[in-house]
């Protein structure tokens, strides 16, 4: 089991039209996937303007199979194009859990 840790680093002037964007544009693609979701989060103290979130497969083959499929479809690319120019920076993570981690 891999684990992918995305947190986008929104501009704050954007802070709520990024949580619009993905109400309306980027939830409907990505919730078909949500197997493979642990969360999203947005963060409330320390750096703010973050929307993190977890996701977990089961190996990179699979990952690899999520992201492909989501960026061959035009409503997520179109989702993409809306919240790209909201973001400050973005940063992805792969984990692997620890072996006394409890199976998420």
């Amino acid at each position: 089991m891999i684990y992918e840790l995305r947190t986008y680093n929104v501009k704050p002037e954007h802070a709520a039209d990024v949580v619009a964007v993905y109400e309306q544009y980027g939830w409907p693609q990505l919730k078909k996937w949500r197997k493979n979701l642990v969360g999203y989060f947005i963060s409330d103290i320390g750096p703010l303007h973050q929307i993190v979130h977890l996701w977990k497969f089961a190996d990179h083959d699979a990952r690899d199979h999520q992201w492909t499929t989501l960026r061959a479809n035009p409503k997520f690319v179109d989702f993409g194009r809306r919240i790209r120019p909201m973001l400050a920076s973005q940063e992805n993570k792969i984990l692997k859990a620890a072996p006394w981690s409890p199976k998420v």
